[in-house]
């Protein structure tokens, strides 16, 4: 993806001078993973009060089974060009200061945090990406003091790098595409993603965000819930149409390129180099969700061992045939070689003990 983010920034002239990029630099990843810290409040989300209870009342009476919740007189998302553009407007000028640095945080409650939340409006067409990277890039150079360099690049390099990185993978691999099942995974979604209730704080809040809003962000979706059915086991099918049904901004071609590929490496690598997957120490990094959770960050087997622990392990595990040659998670599998017997015994049992228990958790 670096390499294609690279030659879209060439191609149309974005961020350059000349054949380089602008400040010598392509890429500022590193400077964008910062947790929320614990008393900072994030800027208030935008959201509008339209009234769509003529269609709501439609797909009642037509008995169409849906999901989550909606409040039908005061519908939250932008439904055209005029309130697309006030997203996005509101975006520059009170969020993007600060999106780079904490793009990858979460937090428990704040659902919006410093994300644009313009997906939904670039996906059905009420406003273009080039205009969308035209007003970021123009409100930069106008206040530079005030947008830092890498809130603007990481912001940019999520539309004309990874989004539309996703949307050639689509047109490139389908219809063979959402056959993919690299690990071969069979189980199905715990009830309690569609319900949200569950004792793990993350998943909790997470699941009930995307209930309320038809929303989570790309760090909660990657590595909270689509981590969480990677290493569960659940099948890529099942995992899709989760997603596909519970975002606003779902729509095909870029919901089953980030769940099947991204998320679940069940594409066995076209689209990322590695299975994204964690314990809760990295869930415990970027987000406020372990202090308070039932379940404990720090134990990895017996009473209130975080499922995350155990699972993350019992994954590496099942797949080590498959996974254990690639480059990037080598070092996972020294350490995983290299522990106690009777502590590998305890962590697998531990894990299958979860996945026999995985509606209870």
């Amino acid at each position: 993806m670096e390499s294609f983010y690279r030659n879209m920034r060439t191609k149309h002239n974005v961020l350059m001078d000349g054949s380089q990029p602008v400040t010598g630099k392509w890429n500022y990843d590193d400077d964008n993973r910062k947790k929320i810290p614990k008393n900072h409040v994030p800027s208030a989300p935008l959201v509008f009060k339209n009234d769509v209870s003529e269609v709501y009342d439609e797909l009642i009476l037509s008995g169409i089974k849906t999901i989550g919740n909606c409040q039908p007189k005061a519908f939250i998302w932008p439904v055209n060009r005029k309130q697309s553009l006030e997203l996005l407007a509101y975006f520059i000028e009170d969020c993007l200061p600060l999106f780079g640095t904490f793009q990858d945080a979460m937090a428990p409650n704040q659902w919006s945090l410093y994300h644009a939340r313009i997906s939904f409006s670039m996906n059905t067409k009420m406003i273009s990406p080039k205009e969308v990277v035209n007003a970021a890039i123009a409100a930069w150079e106008e206040n530079p003091e005030r947008i830092a360099y890498n809130q603007l690049e990481g912001f940019v390099r999520q539309i004309i790098g990874w989004r539309e990185y996703m949307r050639g993978i689509y047109w490139n691999q389908m219809p063979a595409y959402q056959t993919k099942n690299f690990f071969d995974h069979q189980n199905k979604l715990p009830e309690w993603f569609w319900t949200g209730e569950t004792k793990m704080n993350c998943l909790k809040d997470t699941i009930n965000q995307s209930l309320d809003y038809g929303y989570a962000h790309h760090i909660q979706r990657l590595m909270i819930t689509g981590n969480f059915a990677l290493l569960a086991g659940i099948h890529p099918d099942e995992v899709d149409a989760w997603y596909l049904g519970i975002y606003i901004d779902a729509i095909e071609w870029v919901e089953i390129t980030n769940t099947r590929g991204m998320s679940q490496f069940a594409d066995g690598g076209i689209v990322a180099t590695k299975p994204y997957v964690s314990s809760a120490t990295y869930i415990d990094k970027m987000s406020h969700y372990c202090g308070t959770c039932y379940y404990s960050k720090a134990i990895k087997t017996g009473e209130k061992a975080c499922p995350f622990n155990s699972l993350y392990w019992n994954f590496y595990d099942q797949h080590e045939a498959l996974l254990a040659k690639n480059p990037r998670i080598g070092m996972m599998y020294a350490v995983w070689r290299k522990m106690a017997p009777a502590d590998k015994t305890a962590l697998l049992e531990q894990a299958q003990y979860y996945l026999n228990h995985i509606n209870e958790l």
